[in-house]
C-alpha cells in the first residue's frame, strides 16, 4: 500500500459494506428515473440523500433551468427537469475534490424494463444498476471510508447529483462549470468499460433539430400549389449525412425524423433531431459552416424554410498533463489493489468534458464494472462495488497524505 501509511484498516471496511452497496444498488434501480420522470428522478435523489446521511456535510436541493425541446409540430417547449443535490463539506480544506454522478436513466417511465434479476452469481441486469446508480452507490461508500480515517480533514469535498446527464446536462451545465471553478480534481462515477479498464479521452457531442415549414395542399386536386416539408427535410438529412467521412473524428447521426399527416394532404410541416461527434474544438466551426451552407440551399426554395435549433453542448475531453497525473495516480492504486487499469479513448460523452472544457482535470469512469448500458441487457458486475470502491477511497486517503500535490492548481 504505502511506506507511510497503513490504508488497510479503512479498505477492510469497505468489504464488510459489500451487502449494504449491493443491496441500495437495487433498491435505487428499482425507483424509475427517466430523465423525463420529474418524481423518479427526485425520489432517488432523496434517497441517496438517506444513505449519505452520516457523512453530514451542508446539503442543498437546487432546481435545474428546464430543457427546451422541439415537438413534432415544430414548436419549441420547455421540460421540467429533476433537482439536483449538492453536498458539501470543509470548503476550507487544502485539497478540495469535486465526486459527480447522475441521478437519470435512458429508460421513461413506460419502459418495459424495470426489475433487477440476477444473471449468475456475480452480475445483476437492471436499469441503472451500472450506469449509474452502483457507481453513486460505491461513491458514498468511498467517501464513508475517508471520513473514517485521521487523514479526512485535509480533504474537501462536493458531490453533484445531477438530473440530466443522459440528454446532455442541459438544465446542471452551469452547476457542473461552477464546481469546476472552486476544486482541484474531479471524479466521476459513470461505469468503467466492461474489463474494467477507464475512460480516457473523449469526443465532444452536439444535439440538434430542424425544423422545415412548407405549405399544405390537396394532393391530388392543388398538389402543385403544395410546398413539400418533408422532401426538403430529407434532402437536407441526405446532405448532412453525406458529410459523414469528410474530415477525421466526425460522424454524423440523424436519429428521428418527424412530419406529415393524412396522406392525400402535401406535408407542411416536418421536424429531424441529429446528433453530432467531433474529437477537436476546431471541428464546431467546420460542421457549423457546412450545416449553414444546407440551411442556405433549403431556404432557397420558394414556400419553403427550415430553422435550426441546438447547439455542442459538450467539448471534447483532451488529456492535459494534470490529468495524465491523476491517471497516473489512480492506476498506481490500482495496483495496490491487484487490478490493471488502462486507458482508452471512447466517442461517448459525460460529465468529463464539461469538466475538462472548464479546465479541471478528472477521471469520469470510477463507478461499476459493467456493460450494455442504455439496453435491457445492462448489467453490473456485483463484485466490483467493493473493489471499486476501495479505489476511490485509496486514491483519497493518497491524496490526503500526499507530501507533493504540485501538479493540481489550487482555484
Amino acid at each position: 500500500m504505502s511506506a507511510e501509511h497503513d490504508f488497510s484498516p479503512w479498505l477492510d471496511w469497505i468489504d464488510d459494506q459489500q451487502q449494504r452497496m449491493l443491496d441500495d444498488t437495487i433498491r435505487l434501480a428499482l425507483i424509475n428515473s427517466g430523465s423525463y420522470n420529474v418524481d423518479g428522478v427526485n425520489e432517488v435523489a432523496r434517497m441517496l440523500d438517506q444513505i449519505s446521511a452520516d457523512l453530514g456535510g451542508t446539503r442543498e436541493y437546487i432546481d435545474v433551468a428546464p430543457q427546451v425541446v422541439v415537438n413534432a409540430d415544430g414548436e419549441t417547449l420547455e421540460q421540467p427537469l429533476g433537482q439536483a443535490l449538492s453536498i458539501r463539506k470543509r470548503p476550507d480544506a487544502p485539497i478540495q475534490v469535486f465526486l459527480c454522478g447522475h441521478l437519470d436513466t435512458v429508460f421513461a417511465i413506460d419502459h418495459p424494463f424495470q426489475q433487477v434479476r440476477w444473471l449468475d452469481e456475480d452480475t445483476i441486469n437492471g436499469p441503472g444498476v451500472a450506469d449509474l446508480k452502483g457507481g453513486l452507490v460505491l461513491m458514498f461508500t468511498a467517501l464513508m471510508a475517508l471520513e473514517r480515517t485521521p487523514w479526512a480533514d485535509r480533504i474537501g469535498w462536493e458531490v453533484l447529483l445531477n438530473p440530466d446527464e443522459e440528454i446532455g446536462s442541459p438544465g446542471s451545465a452551469p452547476l457542473l462549470k461552477q464546481a469546476a471553478l472552486r476544486h482541484q480534481l474531479g471524479l466521476i462515477y459513470e461505469p468503467s468499460f466492461p474489463d474494467g479498464n477507464l475512460a480516457g479521452e473523449r469526443k465532444g457531442s452536439g444535439n440538434f433539430s430542424v425544423v422545415v415549414k412548407g405549405r399544405a395542399a390537396h394532393a391530388g386536386r392543388e398538389h402543385h400549389l403544395g410546398r413539400n416539408a418533408i422532401r426538403a427535410l430529407c434532402d437536407f438529412i441526405s446532405a448532412l449525412d453525406d458529410l459523414n467521412g469528410q474530415r477525421t473524428g466526425v460522424t454524423i447521426n440523424p436519429g428521428n425524423i418527424q412530419g406529415g399527416g393524412a396522406v392525400n394532404v402535401v406535408p407542411d410541416t416536418a421536424v429531424a433531431r441529429f446528433n453530432i461527434r467531433l474529437e477537436r474544438p476546431a471541428d464546431e466551426d467546420w460542421c457549423l459552416e457546412h450545416i449553414n451552407k444546407l440551411l442556405g440551399w433549403i431556404n432557397a426554395r420558394d414556400g419553403i424554410s427550415i430553422e435550426l435549433h441546438g447547439g455542442f453542448g459538450r467539448k471534447p475531453k483532451l488529456l492535459t498533463p494534470a490529468n495524465q497525473r491523476l491517471f497516473e495516480l489512480v492506476r498506481e492504486c490500482g495496483e495496490s489493489l491487484d487490478m490493471t487499469l488502462k486507458w482508452l479513448p471512447t466517442g461517448g460523452c459525460c460529465d468529463g468534458n464539461n469538466l475538462a472544457a472548464a479546465g479541471l482535470p478528472n477521471v469520469d469512469t470510477l463507478g461499476v464494472q459493467g456493460g450494455k448500458i442504455h439496453s435491457s441487457d445492462e448489467f453490473c458486475k456485483v463484485s466490483s462495488l467493493a473493489q471499486r470502491a476501495k479505489l476511490s477511497a485509496l486514491l483519497l486517503m493518497k491524496l490526503a497524505t500526499s507530501d507533493d500535490l504540485s501538479w493540481l492548481e489550487r482555484r
